[in-house]
């Protein structure tokens, strides 16, 4: 991978006075790029790059923000014992607008949230807040704290600060969760994008019958042994490497049996019937990750889920019917 540096973009494009589009678009490329460059480095917690290529990717993305129409904000929130970090983009139409609340799931950041449907957000003349919680890029690093299902501690403060501004209309405050959130996001109110009614399930679904089977009848000696296992063999397919990985290290879990004990608690189970909003539920038709889910969260919720299926035919069938923003925008936000 060729990192985006100062010696590859074009001259023109680094003068902002001059050329602010041009420098907003390379600095978000070189954000992407140190995103990317970050993905696969979760075997090592000590890895010293885990910190500093986000803190490069959170330096680019600020700079790209402050060249926008209306450069976007950053604050610093206070939740039940953590922090939360947040953006607060503004439409530029004048007086209190209707706004979104977004975050992303198992390893996505709120800054890529910006670019999966935050812009298209932006241009209907719509706010945007991103945000993170415990287990999520920003406050993992930072703070060190692994995931919650309690995800209603996350979006309460977020939620306080929209209303508390003088250009949001806080009687039109929706939230959207992206992937995995699409489970702790209903917790609040929301767009489930994608649904998903159990993580737990979802991760269990991966393990297979045998090793969940294992996992629930307590050997916790013999499951760590035969997943250590599999993080250790080179002919361990990537995807499956990676995913062991980020779960261990966004969780914060000390084994891959207290892994799958702490997933066992992300389902709405017991709460889902005090849910009292309308719920967007998307799915993908070609979902690799959560297949079913959505159409289970849908029929939990009953009259209070509105289902849309994406389809392969137009291209919008993959996980968060990735490759097609436009279309999966245009569905939800119009």
């Amino acid at each position: 991978m060729i990192l985006l540096t100062e010696s590859t973009i074009p001259p023109k494009a680094t003068d902002s006075s001059r050329y602010p589009i041009s420098a907003r678009n390379a600095l978000f490329r070189e954000a992407a790029y140190y995103r990317s460059a970050d993905f696969f480095l979760r075997g090592n917690w000590n890895d010293p790059r885990i910190d500093s290529l986000w803190a490069q990717q959170l330096a680019a993305f600020d700079s790209a923000i402050a060249l926008l129409p209306v450069p976007g904000e950053r604050v610093t929130l206070q939740g039940d014992g953590f922090e939360i970090p947040a953006i607060f983009f503004g439409s530029g139409v004048p007086g209190p607008r209707p706004t979104i609340l977004m975050c992303n799931g198992y390893d996505g950041s709120q800054e890529e949230m910006y670019h999966a449907v935050g812009e298209a957000v932006l241009q209907r003349g719509i706010n945007v807040i991103t945000f993170e919680g415990p287990g999520q890029p920003t406050v993992r690093r930072q703070r060190g704290i692994g995931f919650i299902p309690e995800w209603e501690k996350v979006v309460t403060p977020i939620t306080g600060y929209a209303s508390s501004r003088h250009d949001v209309d806080a009687s039109k405050i929706g939230l959207r969760g992206q992937s995995s959130a699409g489970c702790l996001a209903p917790r609040a109110a929301v767009i489930a994008f994608d649904g998903l009614y159990s993580f737990a399930q979802a991760i269990y679904d991966q393990f297979g019958p045998e090793l969940t089977a294992l996992y629930q009848s307590g050997d916790e000696e013999t499951f760590n042994r035969i997943i250590l296992g599999v993080l250790a063999d080179p002919a361990t397919p990537t995807a499956i490497r990676w995913a062991l990985e980020q779960g261990l290290w966004s969780f914060k879990a000390a084994s891959p049996f207290e892994f799958a004990s702490e997933v066992e608690k992300y389902t709405p189970d017991g709460i889902v019937q005090n849910i009292a909003t309308p719920v967007f539920v998307a799915a993908a038709q070609e979902e690799m990750f959560f297949a079913g889910l959505a159409e289970l969260l849908a029929e939990k919720l009953g009259d209070l889920a509105t289902y849309h299926l994406f389809e392969s035919i137009d291209g919008a069938g993959e996980h968060c019917s990735l490759g097609a923003s436009v279309l999966s925008s245009q569905v939800v936000l119009d």
